[in-house]
């Protein structure tokens, strides 16, 4: 039996079910909206488990489900060499978002990378700390302003609300996921000229260890052959 890992409530289990469904299979709770079992119809030998989000990289990674929909952005934070355990094997094209830096909109002369890493070395010097950097997305920024060579920063932990840290001045900046940029603007905040840390968007991975022919009819069905040649190379 493959177990399917699918986000439990909202537009991302709304349009998941979409995505499903225009591939020849139903998926629907088989509950109320409390219950967290599902039902799956169209193909046989799959059973349908509900989660949050940011639990399916981990329960991928740990061979408790075998397929999974989530974020690029959580597979890639949660789980370090994410590729060694599991298999992208499509991107469904919704649930599209940006991991950004962002600055006070205010600070009118930092416009990129090189600038941001001046204003950080000159905060340090002038308040004796480093500068802070609110996000939850600790490895990925992490990741990325080494790559850049900036170095004089501190990454606070913000799992919640994390575009008010900076008027609340427990931080000085902002690493999150934006999808119109909206609440950035709300909350006078500006995008750095520069890539994104990460474009992210739901995507169906699979434990690689569950890889074999119940998998494979599976992926036929779904007409992700194509994408799972390349994933699995």
């Amino acid at each position: 039996m493959i177990r399917l890992g699918v986000p439990s409530k909202g537009r991302l289990m709304e349009q998941t079910f979409d995505w499903f469904a225009d591939r020849g299979v139903r998926l629907s709770r088989a509950g109320s909206e409390r219950e967290y079992a599902g039902r799956v119809e169209g193909i046989e030998g799959v059973s349908l488990v509900l989660l949050s989000a940011g639990e399916i990289p981990r329960e991928l990674a740990a061979g408790r489900i075998d397929l999974g929909v989530t974020g690029t952005d959580l597979v890639r934070e949660k789980l370090a060499g994410w590729s060694t355990d599991l298999v992208e094997l499509a991107p469904m094209g919704f649930g599209h978002a940006d991991l950004i830096l962002a600055v006070p909109d205010c600070w009118r002369d930092c416009t990129d990378l090189d600038d941001f890493a001046a204003v950080a070395r000159d905060f340090r010097a002038s308040h004796g700390f480093r500068l802070r950097i609110a996000t939850k997305y600790h490895r990925l920024v992490r990741a990325w302003l080494s790559d850049h060579e900036v170095a004089d920063y501190q990454l606070i932990d913000s799992q919640g609300a994390t575009e008010g840290t900076v008027a609340n001045m427990t931080a000085e900046a902002i690493a999150d996921i934006t999808s119109s940029g909206e609440t950035l603007r709300a909350n006078n905040l500006r995008v750095l000229d520069e890539q994104p840390i990460l474009r992210s968007q739901a995507t169906l991975f699979a434990n690689r260890a569950a890889m074999g022919q119940a998998m494979d009819m599976l992926i036929a069905q779904l007409d992700l052959n194509a994408t799972n040649t390349s994933a699995r190379a």
